[in-house]
């Protein structure tokens, strides 16, 4: 399952199941570059991270795969904002 079609179908049905899962994951792109398979974009937390990295492992495994996934950091301001 090597041929260009089948890396689609497998970046394909790794897209629908990062929309379709528990964790819903809309922020994450995926391409096809130079051989490999190209994972970018923002996630909320390093756990949706882990998520995201093991459900790519399962549908893309035997292809190689490069991950540039940031983590959003939302966290709580440390004090008030100040208005003038």
């Amino acid at each position: 399952m090597k041929s260009p079609e089948a890396s689609e179908y497998r970046i394909a049905r790794l897209r629908d199941r990062l929309a379709d899962e528990e964790i819903s994951e809309l922020g994450v792109r995926i391409d096809m570059r130079g051989g490999y398979v190209h994972l970018w974009g923002t996630v909320s937390t390093a756990a949706c991270r882990t998520e995201v990295l093991r459900i790519a492992e399962t549908e893309l495994g035997g292809l190689p795969m490069r991950a540039d996934l940031t983590v959003a950091g939302a966290t709580a301001p440390e004090r008030p904002e100040e208005l003038e």
